[in-house]
């Protein structure tokens, strides 16, 4: 079931790989949940490196960045290093199916993902050569056709945007999250 802006975002606490955990949703900040494809996957680090370039102007906006894998924490061990948020494994979907976030053939067979799919094979292919990166697992958990979700929670748990994937690649951009969050609530601030 997709969640729809104004819905109660139900309280929990993630544990990231290697991190303390991590309040959803957090009364000091808007919360990024992104729900990604499988741990090494090369559209996804593609995209998330646009986040750690600018993770300092997320951060600047109020917004926890919390990405969402469902992969292994051990699989995602040999992923994350470098990345200034936290990343959460989720093997048995659970958050996917909470968040109404899916898996489809549609991820890499709509034709929108081809040159973001050649595009980060490359850069990957290349940062493993150079020794910068390892390679996905042949059969990562849960499989290669999960689709991307967003979703932008509020400090009071209520979910202010959210974006369904219709594809591997479609997610929002750095820019789209930042004029989201300009557009929020304010978390209520201690005095």
């Amino acid at each position: 079931m997709r969640l729809a802006p104004g819905s109660d975002v139900p309280a929990c606490e993630l544990t990231p790989v290697g991190g303390p955990p991590v309040p959803v949703p957090d009364p000091a900040h808007l919360v990024h949940l992104q729900f990604r494809r499988f741990a090494g996957c090369p559209i996804c680090n593609l995209h998330l490196r646009s986040f750690v370039v600018r993770h300092a102007e997320v951060e600047a906006a109020g917004i926890r960045e919390v990405v969402v894998f469902h992969s292994t924490d051990e699989e995602l061990r040999e992923h994350v290093n470098g990345l200034p948020f936290p990343v959460v494994g989720d093997p048995a979907k659970r958050l996917y199916a909470e968040f109404g976030v899916e898996s489809a053939r549609r991820a890499l067979l709509d034709p929108r993902v081809w040159g973001p799919l050649v595009r980060s094979s490359v850069i990957k292919t290349w940062r493993v050569l150079r020794g910068r990166e390892r390679t996905p697992s042949a059969h990562p958990t849960g499989g290669r056709l999960g689709l991307p979700g967003d979703f932008l929670i509020g400090a009071d748990g209520r979910l202010v945007a959210a974006k369904y994937g219709e594809h591997a690649y479609d997610q929002w951009s750095v820019d789209e999250l930042l004029a989201l969050a300009a557009e929020a609530p304010a978390p209520a601030r201690k005095a």
